[in-house]
């Protein structure tokens, strides 16, 4: 049972336990679906690059927030999270590293919860963390009235917010966070690790390195695809309108490389 389980393993999900951004990663499928351009996937794609390299500081962040919020206002959730299942294994599956998923096996083997905290939608990371085995998910949440989201966020699971609400599932599972272990690529996210007793670094940033090697954390490579078709059921063929919607709700990356475009005049 998951309430007698001692501790837990805190798991950010973009660049940690997947390659890309789960965000910019449904670009393809969203533009399959008709609702952006081949520039705009191609703009997409360089955003992805840049992200790889450098991250995205706290205004990006902030301003991504904003735009996915106003971006899926409208979309019908039901429509949305039948897509994100369909396609799941095509965009994921390439993506996920081999040392993650032996890592939160590990754990489990020894007796801890795994939780995935993202700063991506509900409606993208649960899936994930379902095909991943993971325990719980924390993830940002949209908010929905009459089954569609109206453009507004009910919580933002960015930086301090992680770290808030790890705080409040220990509590509600009776953990010692001195015992917990967390796991992330980003600075952004040391509220979440200085939470825990057992912080690493993984694929770290420049920034959380430096903060890393300084506090004497692990720093983690992760670098080894893994196939997660040989592990679970492939899902049935996406249709093409599912394809559309399901671009929508993670697409977020798309104004991330627009915006760029224009700060940088390019």
């Amino acid at each position: 049972m998951l309430d007698d389980m001692p501790a837990a393993a805190f798991f950010d999900l973009d660049k940690t336990i997947i390659a890309k951004s789960s965000t910019l990663a449904f670009s393809r499928p969203f533009q399959a679906g008709g609702l952006i351009s081949r520039r705009a996937v191609l703009r997409s794609a360089y955003a992805q690059f840049m992200y790889l390299v450098g991250g995205a500081d706290h205004d990006q962040m902030e301003k991504l927030r904003q735009f996915m919020s106003q971006l899926c206002a409208g979309w019908d959730v039901q429509t949305v999270r039948d897509i994100v299942a369909e396609t799941l294994h095509d965009v994921v599956d390439p993506l996920v590293y081999e040392e993650a998923v032996e890592l939160m096996e590990a754990h489990r083997a020894d007796g801890l919860e795994v939780v995935i905290v993202s700063a991506s939608g509900t409606e993208v990371v649960e899936p994930i963390g379902s095909l991943l085995g993971a325990d719980s998910v924390i993830a940002t949440r949209l908010e929905v009235e009459d089954g569609r989201y109206t453009g507004e966020i009910e919580t933002y699971m960015y930086a301090e917010e992680k770290a808030i609400a790890i705080r409040e599932l220990a509590e509600r599972r009776g953990w010692d966070l001195a015992d917990c272990y967390a796991y992330s690529d980003s600075v952004t996210d040391v509220p979440m690790l200085e939470a825990v007793g057992h912080p690493h670094a993984v694929n770290p940033d420049k920034d959380l390195r430096r903060h890393a090697v300084e506090q004497e954390w692990p720093v983690l490579v992760f670098d080894k695809p893994v196939a997660l078709r040989s592990r679970v059921p492939v899902p049935s063929r996406p249709t093409l309108a599912a394809l559309a919607v399901g671009g929508a709700v993670a697409v977020g990356g798309v104004w991330w490389a627009g915006a760029r475009r224009r700060t940088t005049g390019a």
